[in-house]
């Protein structure tokens, strides 16, 4: 009787936290080959085989982020900083080849459930049949992707909008203060 009572409180306990794959972080340079062809995999293939995968994408150009990559490079004991860098749960990858492609489904996978497993191997039969079309049905995996610079940006729009606003109201004080004081003279 106790072995049922612990293995219905292993499996709660497993569908509540429920396990997720280990999401990653790439740290990349625009200008590097090798970071494109990673980026390209796992933005067109491991979102769209692992459902509950996320992804963080730094460009290590932005000297807002250097302090972060250089971080990772000390987590992961590199000596070099040579980029692609992909952070996938506890494991670390410097560089990229197809070759890798197994390593790196591997590492996502280490927290998976049985089940999700499953479901990362059938997403990945799917898409050997037909890519175009489940990368369609599931166009929504886009959205798995986030880059540090696109936050940049959108909160720099933001401070623009915000600039406009101020100069624009500033602007129509100037003008309701002209007219007050070309009436007082008339």
């Amino acid at each position: 009787m106790k072995l049922s009572k612990i293995l219905f409180a292993a499996f709660c306990g497993a569908f509540m936290f429920g396990a997720n794959a280990a999401d990653i972080t790439i740290y990349y340079s625009p200008t590097c080959p090798h970071c494109h062809h990673a980026r390209d995999f796992v933005e067109n293939t491991l979102i769209y085989e692992y459902a509950d995968l996320k992804v963080s994408e730094v460009n290590v150009m932005n000297n807002d982020n250097r302090k972060v990559f250089v971080d990772a490079l000390k987590k992961c004991g590199y000596e070099s900083g040579g980029v692609p860098v992909l952070v996938i749960g506890e494991k670390c990858f410097q560089g990229y080849s197809d070759s890798m492609q197994s390593d790196l489904r591997a590492a996502v996978e280490v927290d998976l459930t049985d089940e999700q497993k499953k479901s990362a191997t059938s997403n990945k039969a799917e898409m050997e049949k037909n890519k175009d079309a489940f990368v369609a049905a599931h166009s929504d995996r886009k959205n798995a992707v986030t880059d540090t610079n696109t936050k940049k940006k959108v909160k720099n729009n933001n401070n623009n909008i915000s600039d406009i606003l101020l100069y624009g109201f500033l602007g129509l004080l100037l003008i309701g203060l002209g007219l007050v004081l070309f009436k007082k003279q008339k």
